[in-house]
């Protein structure tokens, strides 16, 4: 994984994995607006939850500072099959010994492709002022203020909310109705396609095509 997250986790022993889910990649349609939503969730991060008055002031890793003040997001990826086979060797290793410095390099969003640098760098900073101002109107309706930078990180890292707000996630992230029905019979039509494929490989057609993007079952093991 990239960065030093997982490291982490082992030293302050926390219970769950940094997800306590298995990753779900869920679409965003072609439309401009549900991209530019996707987008500005991102960016409200930190902000939203009342931690920080600006995304900016995140202490942490944050996509407001790469995108607009060009931050390098760098980090760690550690092998953990190299990492796994030096200890069955019974190796002492350093840390970083299996480990690779990678660095992120983000890009605008499919609907900004078309724009010079300076515009949709624009439009991400006017974003990021409408996050700030929503935030600063909340606070002002409510009387709270952010937790702040001193006691972000002087929280136990076992600490839960006493209340956790969950809702399903969504098949696909899409603004009109028409949209989303038809990205739902696009979805229908490639489980259909990799069901009939499955079917044909099973009963031993080899060149069963399977649609793009999807993965052929495993055959039986047949021993050599």
């Amino acid at each position: 994984m990239l960065s030093t997250e997982e490291p982490r986790r082992r030293l302050v022993d926390w219970p769950d994995g940094i997800w306590s889910s298995r990753y779900r990649a869920i679409v965003v349609s072609q439309e401009e607006a549900a991209q530019i939503e996707r987008l500005r969730y991102v960016l409200s991060n930190g902000c939203k939850e009342g931690l920080v008055g600006r995304p900016r002031d995140w202490p942490g890793v944050h996509a407001v500072r790469a995108l607009v003040d060009d931050e390098a997001v760098e980090g760690y990826w550690f092998s953990r099959t190299q990492e796994y086979a030096a200890r069955r060797r019974g190796e002492d290793f350093d840390r970083l010994q299996y480990a690779t410095r990678e660095t992120v390099t983000l890009t605008p969003l499919p609907c900004w492709k078309d724009l010079s640098t300076e515009a949709w760098k624009r439009r991400v900073t006017g974003l990021v002022s409408e996050i700030e101002a929503e935030a600063a109107a909340r606070r002002k309706r409510t009387g709270s203020q952010p937790l702040g930078l001193v006691a972000i990180p002087s929280r136990h890292p076992h600490h839960r909310p006493a209340r956790l707000e969950k809702s399903p996630a969504p098949s696909f992230h899409a603004i009109w109705k028409s949209v989303r029905r038809q990205l739902h019979d696009q979805y229908a039509e490639f489980v259909a396609a990799f069901r009939q494929a499955s079917e044909k490989l099973r009963a031993g057609d080899r060149s069963a095509a399977f649609p793009i993007g999807s993965f052929p079952p495993a055959l039986p093991f047949v021993g050599g």
